[in-house]
């Protein structure tokens, strides 16, 4: 039976409105909780954001269930984690023993005996979806302007894109067929001990000895010398001997659980380790196919982890190249900071997302509110440009051509406004720079929801950050004006 917040508050608690943040820090935190005060005595905002709340994590009977976390302090706790950057045990002692959280979380400064536990936390974050936060944004961002924005301003929308990486090590087959067959080990010997099968005493030995054949293979592909060649097919051949031998002892013991009883766990694990044989099968055929036969494999066969299998193989056309694991996250932000728009962007190019980003931007904000919408080179073609310009008539399009220009094209990309506002695009970078540094840089969290959710949540954070440090900075000069007075 969860609610918005308890208003019943605790001896020693404080109002959330009476809270003091202090002004005087260059600590990244009490913009933040600044921003969220303002959100939370707002009534327009809150309203907004408590209805979403609801609506997403409260069931439609709320006289049933258990007491939960707070919708207040679930969303406090998830915009804390990523404006410092935190894992949950480091996000545990800051909601139990910091004393400004706490205040803003409703609950007592110093009393110790009302904690949070570590498992509550990260089941209760773990509620707020990828849908959720996006509507949170746009609100967050929709009521941003009556804190920073100048009256009448119209707003210059700079869209651009970055890697935001899975939390997945460099792939190879190699590794990758090591990675399948240390879990097939782990999870077959864990499980025939537990239901009494006998097959995996020598587990560790397996182990071992896989390691040490995927190592070698791995060495001898590195190298090189005149006999290389031999090196790497009498390695590559141990190795898969013993994967083949494994595979085999594998699958012997999924059928000997298989005629089990069964039970729902017992029926998760089967099904775990049954997608760990098949990725283990399918990296078999890649060293093989690529190694032993050199056929060049394709794209759409590799995988990049087994455990994140989501992720993708990013290199931008920059210097070095650099290679990167994980999606591209597209934003749109305007002169003052704000992050109106947002998307993870799964197996598509920057050109194919503009006409999808346009059409998101005036349902968000509004066509009359935009002055100007600047892109680099990446997003250029001439369909999309000539789009946007008969869907938005009335906003400036800044999107430098590839190639060699034509006439048009220079006279269009030489007038004054245009190189102004072209100039002025690279003033996202500041915001990607900003974002990398609220936990958008590398994805600690398991699974592709996990991955939505922390890219949601780092959005809010830096959203509420750029809110905080203007509400400090007004604070400020009316402190400095009072005493001055």
């Amino acid at each position: 039976m969860r609610q918005r917040f308890e208003v019943q508050l605790a001896l020693g608690a404080v109002p959330i409105e009476r809270v003091e943040i202090p002004t005087r820090t260059r600590d990244e935190l009490p913009p933040t909780l600044a921003a969220l005060q303002w959100v939370f005595t707002t009534p327009q905002v809150s309203s907004e954001v408590f209805g979403l709340l609801e609506g997403r994590l409260l069931q439609k009977d709320r006289s049933k269930g258990r007491p939960g976390m707070d919708l207040w302090q679930i969303l406090v706790l998830g915009v804390v984690r990523l404006t410092l950057d935190l894992n949950y045990d480091r996000l545990h002692h800051v909601a139990n023993y910091d004393s400004l959280v706490r205040q803003l979380l409703g609950q007592p400064a110093f009393d110790t005996t009302l904690q949070f536990k570590l498992s509550t936390l990260k089941e209760n974050v773990a509620l707020l979806s990828e849908e959720l936060l996006e509507e949170i944004n746009a609100v967050i961002a929709r009521y941003s302007g009556q804190i920073i924005k100048k009256k009448g301003a119209e707003l210059l929308i700079k869209v651009d894109s970055y890697a935001f990486e899975s939390n997945v090590h460099f792939p190879t087959d190699l590794n990758l067929a090591w990675d399948c067959a240390r879990k097939c080990i782990e999870l077959s010997a864990r499980l025939c001990e537990s239901y009494d099968l006998p097959g995996w005493r020598k587990h560790a030995n397996w182990r071992s000895r896989i390691k040490g054949l995927a190592r070698r293979s791995a060495r001898a592909c590195r190298s090189g010398g005149q006999d290389r060649a031999t090196r790497v097919e009498t390695s590559v051949k141990a190795y898969l001997e013993s994967l083949y031998a494994l595979e085999e002892k594998v699958l012997e013991s999924l059928e000997e659980l298989s005629a089990l009883p069964m039970d729902p766990m017992l029926a998760v694990s089967l099904s775990e380790l049954q997608g760990y044989e098949d990725l283990l099968i399918h990296h078999i055929f890649l060293i093989s196919d690529r190694l032993l036969d050199g056929r060049k494999i394709a794209a759409g066969e590799k995988l990049y982890s087994i455990f994140e299998q989501h992720t993708e193989w990013i290199q931008k056309g920059k210097a070095h190249r650099r290679v990167e694991l994980g999606h591209r996250l597209l934003i749109a932000t305007d002169q003052y900071g704000i992050v109106h728009d947002y998307k993870i962007m799964q197996g598509a190019d920057e050109a194919g997302e503009v006409a999808s980003l346009a059409d998101r931007l005036v349902h968000k904000v509004g066509a009359e509110s935009i002055a100007s919408l600047s892109f680099d080179r990446g997003f250029s073609s001439v369909e999309n440009r000539n789009l946007l310009e008969l869907c938005l008539p009335t906003v400036e399009i800044i999107m430098p051509k590839k190639g060699k220009l034509s006439a048009a094209d220079k006279e269009r990309e030489s007038q004054k406004r245009w190189r102004k506002l072209s100039n002025k695009h690279s003033a996202v970078e500041s915001a990607i720079n900003s974002l990398e540094h609220h936990g958008l840089d590398r994805c600690p969290d398991k699974g592709y929801a996990a991955y939505a959710r922390y890219a949601g949540l780092g959005i809010l954070a830096y959203n509420l950050h750029g809110i905080g440090n203007h509400l400090l900075k007004e604070r400020s000069r009316s402190s400095c004006l009072a005493r001055a007075a």
